[in-house]
């Protein structure tokens, strides 16, 4: 199963409780607190669209902005050494630390899908 539920743009988690028998999540990548719970996968979609949906009235009925997941920045603490390392790279290739990271982070991702389809 997918670890992660997807609809209207928005990533849920799968999460079960044995105390209370129950499935449940919470949106994931925005900062807005979406929760939703049911008692087989199909109530937890359901539930977790549902959320979705109100999330996105209450923001119409608020006049606000909906958050987007993942907006396109992130700020990452690399320490002293590599952010260094990172620059004066990116120095040579005449390309910004913004892109060399970028690349960094596409490669990373293709070798890792590469890895799990093989």
């Amino acid at each position: 199963m997918n670890p992660l539920l997807q609809y209207r743009g928005y990533f849920g988690s799968i999460e079960a409780s044995a105390e209370d028998d129950c499935l449940y999540g919470k949106a994931q990548f925005v900062r807005a607190l979406i929760s939703y719970e049911g008692q087989t996968v199909s109530q937890l979609i359901a539930a977790f669209h549902t959320a979705v949906d109100d999330y996105l009235e209450t923001c119409v009925n608020l006049k606000v902005t909906p958050e987007v997941s993942c907006k396109g920045s992130f700020n990452v603490r690399i320490g002293h050494e590599l952010h260094l390392a990172a620059s004066i790279a990116a120095n040579r290739q005449r390309i910004t630390l913004n892109d060399l990271t970028k690349q960094a982070l596409a490669h990373y991702l293709h070798d890792a899908s590469s890895t799990r389809a093989g």
